[in-house]
């Protein structure tokens, strides 16, 4: 297969040289590694990542194609792909079509035979910063002016970009109605609830808490998503009115923002926590599990009460807060994906919790 030239610049002058893969042009965006070695595709259709570059660290990425099931949105919303190496070859009863064709099918500019070792070890060491992939132009000098004038993650709102405009329904039929709020929602969320006996009804961002009130839920789910949670008053000031209402359950974004309207406040990490292994310790159990994280932003420990709020969770590598809970209300979040896909299902009773509190719930209202 013949491969256009391309190029990666990030913002602090580092440029590096590979051939494309997917389609040809250019993009921007933040550019941030992922440690996983399989889910790909569960990466690339994760509205989390809008706004970002990922660069796989695993260096054969590929192998096994790309399939109409595994996608966890209805398409791919990464900026670009950096790989070491695109597998030309899709050896999988499952797959359908090449990564690189999917990636052209729905014109992600990506880029292979980068040291993607070299990458991650250098945004590592300086942080994350923005970068932009091209296959037109090759100018070192033209690439890294283009990078620094990207806009970057800080401040800005993606949720508008990725989440529904309208109240939607995944299914129809359960013990307990949740609904969930799209800031970017990954399918796997949804399929967690529903196979747990809930009906799940979502709702768009920028939905109010009557509206929500309206549908008469059991349940509220804050969703994953990407960008800034600093950037979404509007979605803390929803969930600030829903906090005595009912069972509520955070997942990454969703996370971040009910720490902000528990009063606290949040911070960009270095080069953040993406990938399926990192080490997640729970208090109250002295469980350990390993999880599966997309994020570049965390909730500040420090600045929450703890009169009100109790830290559940622990980051073990470097001691970040992973999870809260609320000391009077039956409302909780954790920083990681407990739905996984693709990853360690270490996670997946907190979504049991969420059925129990949902249960207490109703008992006691009987």
């Amino acid at each position: 297969m013949e491969r256009t030239k391309a190029k990666i610049a990030l913002e602090d002058g580092t440029v590096l040289k590979g051939l494309s893969i997917g389609a040809t042009g250019e993009t921007s965006g933040e550019a941030v590694f992922n440690t996983s070695m399989t889910g790909y595709q569960e990466i690339l259709t994760d509205p989390s990542y809008k706004g970002q570059i990922v660069a796989m660290t695993y260096p054969l990425i590929g192998n096994y194609g790309v399939n109409a099931e595994d996608v966890e949105s209805c398409q791919p919303f990464v900026e670009g792909f950096v790989v070491k190496e695109c597998s030309e070859i899709a050896s999988n009863w499952r797959a359908e079509k090449t990564l690189d064709e999917y990636l052209r099918e729905h014109n992600i500019v990506g880029i292979e035979g980068v040291d993607t070792r070299f990458l991650t070890k250098h945004l590592r060491v300086a942080g994350v910063m923005k970068a932009v992939i091209s296959t037109e132009d090759l100018d070192d000098e033209s690439l890294v002016r283009k990078a620094k004038e990207s806009p970057g993650l800080v401040g800005r709102d993606l949720v508008k970009e990725v989440a529904c405009r309208e109240f939607w329904k995944w299914n129809d039929t359960g013990r307990f109605t949740v609904v969930v709020l799209d800031c970017g929602v990954k399918h796997n969320i949804l399929r967690s609830l529903a196979s747990r006996g809930c009906r799940v009804l979502v709702a768009p961002a920028e939905a109010s808490a009557e509206q929500i009130l309206e549908l008469k839920p059991d349940g509220f789910v804050l969703s994953n998503g990407p960008g800034d949670p600093a950037a979404l008053p509007y979605v803390v000031e929803t969930l600030r009115n829903l906090l005595d209402k009912m069972p509520i359950f955070g997942i990454c974004l969703g996370h971040q923002m009910l720490g902000l309207a528990l009063g606290g406040k949040t911070y960009k990490l270095k080069f953040g926590h993406r990938g399926a292994n990192h080490p997640v310790k729970d208090y109250r159990t002295g469980r350990i599990s390993i999880t599966v994280q997309n994020h570049g932003f965390c909730v500040d420990a420090d600045t929450l009460d703890p009169n009100d709020v109790e830290v559940t969770h622990i980051n073990l590598n470097d001691q970040t807060l992973e999870g809260i809970r609320h000391k009077k209300l039956p409302v909780f979040s954790v920083q990681f994906h407990p739905e996984a896909s693709a990853g360690p299902h270490d996670a997946a009773y907190l979504f049991d919790e969420f059925i129990a509190m949902m249960e207490a719930r109703r008992a006691k209202k009987n």
